[in-house]
């Protein structure tokens, strides 16, 4: 199966993605198509074996749109040595232009500069360095390469265009405006246009005003009568048919005029259609503004990652574009820079701010062998590391991708409104004509009938519903990735406010993962950092995690260690060492019965044990000198976050491979309800299963590696840690930091977009609900007043807006814990 996002133009309102949509879904071998009408994209899933992404392109431009690939241009601009006139730089041009991923190259003899637009999943800048040498020139020092943001290029000019629109259409409908209504309220108007006097000048001066407004608002009859010929009609049908009425019957009443029938002054309407168009325009502009700001998550990625790398090669530092950085590659970051690219520590010490990855504000240690993550700040030290991660393949990159996948996709809850818009504008349509019909009938004038049918044609625009679901979606999974929370899509983003029980994997999650030395308890002449010194010294050379984390607890007191003259592991026992001619026993309780070593500390043992502790027995020449107990010990924000989820009515699980003893010592310390202890890692899906099959609604968190089936299992799945590839695959919900904290914040920022999504909605179907009716004239029955078309247009254009900002107070959003 193949994923792909393609740009769908032409879109309009929520009627049109369910044109494309529709569509699109009908092609053999699409398995699934979603349409996101606010940022005007189709994600569709495919089997390669049986369609191509050219069919799929072809279906869309069936609909009536066209579609074209996403791709991630950039610009760069090469200083090129040793052209001496135009066919030197017709011969580079020649060269660059052959290389795949090339889609525009503009070289300039007079400055001696290469432009070069380019996609750098497919080209590299060092093939088109090559390609330059290839034509017998030389590269110049390149400078920073500049990113070209295409998505806010297109933005910015689709503003621009449609401010222009609506200031050229106001220019002309505000004086047309005031010809046609002016004199009703007592207004000047010049004598050559006096309706009174002259009313075919009157009549021809709205309609030379009105001209220049359809022209500017053309866009709204071009798409509007194509889809309607299609049978998929939008919104732009229905403005393109209530004002070409408006228009229509505005030129039968200039040439009845002309024929000497002069009632027709009173009665013409091309004010109508040119405040509509005008005012449709301003909303459109108004909602492309706002649209444009539920993209910043996206807009702030991609502006975290530095633009160069200094590279050491043979002894050298070089600085170079960061697109030019290869695996392998040791890379030299001074303090206060960004660090490039993803890859470990070779040479220093440093602290690192990864906030902008995990939203962890406090700097991470790093040492030789940690590894770095690219776009992170270095804050204090020098250091070199070793490129593992380049391109698309580094962490932040493969973030970007997963909020903007998340960002396409859809809620279930939008199924409804979807379901819902797809057949509002035909519907619409007919309301429109027998709503005019039936005051017609009803013995009203034509020209009052034809109010009623412009009115609801114009106040029943879509765009509100279509705008409801997938606004709130993209800035709510923006504002997840802001906490280091990354939402997969719509349906774990809905999914995750209805969780009723959460089940944890006990190690690495409830627990740090990495045992550590909890207590040292002493029976004879020896002190406690003493007997630490012996034991420590003693597994020095063990890789046994137990061993490792008395060395550790070693080092961290900065004790010293002692010489070993002889070492012998004693498998499933523990170790013998001897250490200054003493004999030296570490381990558990069956090596000291097997020595006949006395344990005089058996109550302390067994507290330790029922504390979910492991006690190590340490014996120095026959005789017990002590306890050392280590533990994986729990993480301090455990307990704080599983009483968080106990506030907001969540059971809380545990499951662990280990013993229940331990289990239960661990889930008193924080409060768990229920503990599912001596579970293997193949047997935990079946363990959600079982919690499933209850009728509860189960979300999982784990490590995202040897927790993938359970995570599957399922109905949310949170991986938990660095966000490694492994998790992002199997995992719904991706916590960037090993926080269980974050889950609360998942929890309330899924309740939040819900809620927002809910308002949106409830305002957009209110909306027309009310909107409809009152536009049909129900408020004339019972001796109210008539819906004013131009009110109806500038009513219609609100409400898009008004969802759209709703959608915006997201960007407000903080998690309880964070207040």
């Amino acid at each position: 199966m193949k994923k792909e996002i393609l740009k769908i133009n032409g879109m309009t309102c929520a009627s049109c993605a369910n044109a494309v949509e529709r569509n699109v879904n009908k092609v053999n071998g699409v398995k699934e198509a979603n349409v996101n009408f606010a940022i005007e994209k189709l994600n569709v899933v495919f089997d390669e074996s049986q369609t191509s992404l050219e069919e799929i392109k072809n279906s869309v431009k069936d609909a009536g749109y066209s579609a074209e690939e996403e791709a991630e241009g950039r610009k760069i601009i090469i200083p090129i040595g040793g052209m001496s006139c135009a066919s030197c730089a017709k011969a580079v041009e020649k060269e660059i232009k052959k290389l795949e991923g090339v889609t525009e190259v503009s070289v300039n003899f007079a400055t001696e500069k290469a432009s070069v637009n380019y996609n750098p999943q497919i080209t590299k800048i060092s093939d088109i360095k090559t390609a330059v040498k290839n034509a017998g020139y030389k590269v110049l020092d390149i400078q920073a390469d500049e990113k070209v943001d295409s998505e806010k290029e297109r933005r910015e000019k689709e503003m621009k265009t449609l401010w222009k629109k609506f200031i050229t259409s106001a220019v002309f409908s505000i004086p047309l405006l005031y010809i046609a209504m002016g004199h009703m309220l007592g207004l000047p108007l010049p004598g050559f246009i006096n309706p009174e006097e002259y009313p075919l000048n009157f009549a021809l001066a709205q309609l030379l005003l009105t001209a220049p407004v359809v022209i500017a608002g053309y866009k709204f009859y071009t798409i509007g009568f194509k889809t309607l010929f299609k049978r998929s009609p939008n919104m732009d049908s229905l403005i393109a048919i209530g004002t070409l009425a408006a228009i229509s019957y505005g030129i039968y009443g200039t040439i009845k005029i002309a024929q000497g029938d002069l009632e027709f002054a009173n009665d013409l309407y091309f004010e109508t259609a040119g405040v509509i168009i005008t005012l449709i325009l301003l909303g459109k502009y108004l909602e492309s503004v706002t649209k444009g700001k539920t993209s910043e998550a996206i807009k702030k990625l991609m502006g975290l990652q530095p633009k160069t790398a200094i590279v050491i090669k043979d002894g050298k530092e070089t600085t170079i574009p960061i697109e030019e950085v290869e695996v392998e590659d040791v890379i030299l970051v001074k303090p206060g820079e960004k660090i490039p690219v993803d890859g470990m520590v070779v040479e220093g010490h440093t602290s690192v701010d990864e906030s902008m990855l995990t939203g962890e504000s406090i700097p991470v240690e790093k040492n030789v062998e940690d590894k770095v993550i690219g776009a992170s700040l270095n804050k204090n030290g020098t250091i070199k590391f070793k490129a593992t991660k380049v391109g698309k393949d580094t962490a932040l990159s493969q973030i970007i991708k997963l909020v903007e996948e998340a960002q396409g996709s859809k809620a279930p809850i939008a199924k409804m409104a979807d379901v819902i818009s797809g057949y509002f504008v035909p519907v619409v349509i007919g309301i429109a004509i027998l709503a005019g019909l039936a005051w017609f009938i009803s013995g009203s004038s034509g020209v009052f009938a034809l109010t009623i049918f412009i009115s609801v044609l114009v106040i029943a625009c879509p765009c509100a519903l279509g705008l409801a679901t997938p606004t709130a979606i993209m800035v709510g999974t923006g504002k997840g990735a802001d906490y280091g929370v990354l939402i997969k899509g719509g349906i774990p983003l809905e999914t995750a406010h209805k969780i009723q029980t959460i089940v944890f994997d006990k190690t690495g999650t409830i627990t740090e993962g990495k045992p550590k030395v909890t207590d040292v308890v002493i029976s004879n002449e020896y002190n406690k950092d003493e007997v630490l010194e012996i034991a420590a010294s003693a597994e020095k050379g063990s890789e046994h995690p137990l061993g490792e984390a008395i060395v550790r607890e070693a080092e961290e007191k900065n004790l010293e260690f002692k010489q070993i003259e002889k070492f012998e592991a004693i498998p499933g026992h523990g170790i013998e060492v001897t250490i200054e001619g003493r004999d030296i026993l570490l381990g558990n309780k069956k090596l000291m019965d097997d020595r006949n070593i006395k344990l005089s500390l058996q109550e302390a043992s067994d507290r330790l044990a029922s504390e979910g502790k492991t006690p190590m027995f340490i014996a120095i020449n026959g005789v017990l000198a002590g306890i050392i107990a280590v533990a994986d010990v729990v993480k301090e924000t455990s307990a704080k976050a599983i009483k968080t989820l106990h506030e907001m009515g969540i059971e809380v699980a545990m499951i662990t491979g280990d013993n229940r003893k331990t289990a239960e010592a661990i889930a008193k310390q924080v409060g768990i309800d229920i503990v599912l202890a001596e579970v293997l890692p193949e047997d935990k899906a079946s363990e959600v299963k079982k919690l499933q099959d209850g009728g509860k609604i189960v979300a999982m968190v784990g490590d995202g590696i040897n927790d993938a089936p359970a995570l599957a299992q399922a109905d949310v799945g949170l991986a938990i840690g660095s966000g490694t590839d492994v998790a992002m695959e199997s995992a719904d919900i991706v916590l960037m930091k090993s926080d269980i904290m974050d889950v609360v914040t998942a929890i309330q920022l899924s309740k939040a977009t819900i809620r927002n999504i809910k308002q949106n909605l409830f305002w957009a179907f209110g909306y027309n609900t009310a909107g409809i009716p009152i536009a049909a004239g129900l408020l004339l029955l019972f001796g109210g007043p008539r819906l004013n078309p131009m009110i109806a247009a500038g009513a219609m254009s609100l409400s898009s807006v008004s969802v759209l900002t709703n959608a915006l107070r997201l960007k407000g959003f903080k998690p309880s814990h964070r207040k």
